[in-house]
């Protein structure tokens, strides 16, 4: 694989794991037999080397996606392992994150191993998941990626097996609707309060999959923000619908989600809500996938659209959304090119996607921006055009 070193010398997968001991998750070694590198659980099989920190919330999110799909193929037999190497920065996290994992792990003391290691496969961020064929050769460098689109399938993550679940997608996405999107979950409804909403009902409209679970601090926020944009769109007779997907652990965070939500929902069901996320690569939540008409999806980057044009962005086509920035590209003439801003000490210069702008988090509303902004290049400080604008302590610079 290009980017990643060969392997030193002959060996095999003992030429890579050349520590003396592994750690089970109790917290038991597991000795090699000296002096030759040898344990039993690894030996002959498919390795992946998790690279992962007890503090970091993507290793935290990725750690049961990998674990589920560790023990399936453990059930079928396949000769997968994995081994964690820790990015933890004291033994206490350690022993807590390895607790939640099935597979052993480098010692947390052995830094000599974990930096060789570290240094050899180019690691630079994390989680990764390098994966080595039993001579130790390096099968994919990172298929954190493949397991949180494919789970167990993407075994034995070698180049033949990505293609053909890349093409399995594409015939997906070809012949994609509404009803085989929904028929993973065996129903042909949708819960509308106490009441059942034939899914026959939906073809023909633009359908929102709402991804999102209670209690989740940014869900929340962006649960009001769309059920007042869901208001609007209703008001002006809009054919749109939402559904809500649910990634709530138990039923009645579900039930408590559905309270506060006025549009639709799957059944709680943790199975089929897995496989839609799975179906749309969702990564983190809230996450708004928006279907079109003809039941084929129209983005996946409907919270942000939400976010920067509000009921504008509906339908959420390329084409409506290309309308929105001519607008906003319009509109921005009238803007004065500074202004000094109450949240921050320095003057604020107006920028553009061409001109140094990009994606951003607004420091004001907190809220998504792309392209035009007000922006402090030495400190990082963006705004929202609106928001330098609408808030009270904005006023025009000399620039």
């Amino acid at each position: 694989m290009a980017g990643v070193a060969p392997p030193e010398g002959g060996g095999g997968i003992r030429s890579v794991l050349t520590m003396g001991s592994l750690v089970s998750p109790s917290g038991n070694e597991v000795l090699s037999q000296l002096p030759r590198v040898h344990f039993p659980e690894i030996d002959g099989k498919i390795v992946g080397l998790y690279f992962a920190a007890n503090w970091y919330p993507k290793c935290e999110a990725f750690t049961p996606v990998l674990a589920a799909a560790y023990q399936h193929l453990k059930e079928r037999g396949a000769g997968f392992e994995v081994v964690l190497v820790s990015c933890d920065e004291d033994r206490p996290s350690f022993e807590r994150f390895h607790r939640t994992m099935p597979w052993l792990a480098v010692p947390f003391g052995d830094l000599q191993c974990k930096k060789r290691l570290s240094e050899r496969f180019q690691v630079e961020g994390i989680p990764r998941l390098v994966v080595l064929a039993p001579d130790g050769e390096v099968i994919h460098p990172d298929a954190a990626d493949l397991v949180h689109r494919y789970g167990e399938r993407a075994f034995p993550f070698t180049a033949a097996r990505v293609a053909d679940l890349e093409a399995d997608d594409q015939r997906k996405y070809a012949s994609q609707t509404l009803e085989k999107l929904f028929s993973i979950n065996g129903k042909e409804y949708v819960n509308s309060g106490n009441k059942q909403v034939p899914i026959s009902s939906l073809v023909g409209k633009t359908v929102g999959l709402y991804f999102s679970a209670h209690q989740c601090v940014p869900c929340m926020k962006f649960t009001a923000k769309l059920a007042a944009i869901y208001s609007s769109l209703k008001g002006k007779a809009e054919d749109f619908e939402i559904v809500y997907v649910p990634m709530d652990k138990e039923e009645d965070g579900y039930l408590r989600s559905c309270s506060d939500m006025p549009w639709l929902a799957l059944p709680y069901d943790g199975a089929p809500s897995r496989e839609l996320a799975r179906y749309f690569d969702v990564r983190e939540i809230p996450t708004l996938v928006v279907v079109g008409p003809d039941g084929k999806t129209v983005t996946r980057d409907g919270r942000n659209l939400v976010n920067l044009y509000f009921d504008m962005a509906f339908p959420f086509t390329d084409a409506k959304i290309r309308l929105l920035q001519e607008a906003e590209d319009e509109a921005a003439k009238d803007y004065p090119q500074s202004l000094r801003h109450r949240g921050h000490r320095h003057e604020l210069n107006i920028v553009s996607e061409k001109s140094g702008g990009g994606p951003y988090i607004c420091c004001e509303c907190e809220e998504q921006g792309l392209g035009w902004a007000y922006q402090c290049i030495a400190c990082g400080y963006e705004i929202h055009l609106r928001c330098g604008q609408n808030t009270e302590g904005g006023s025009a610079g000399t620039g």
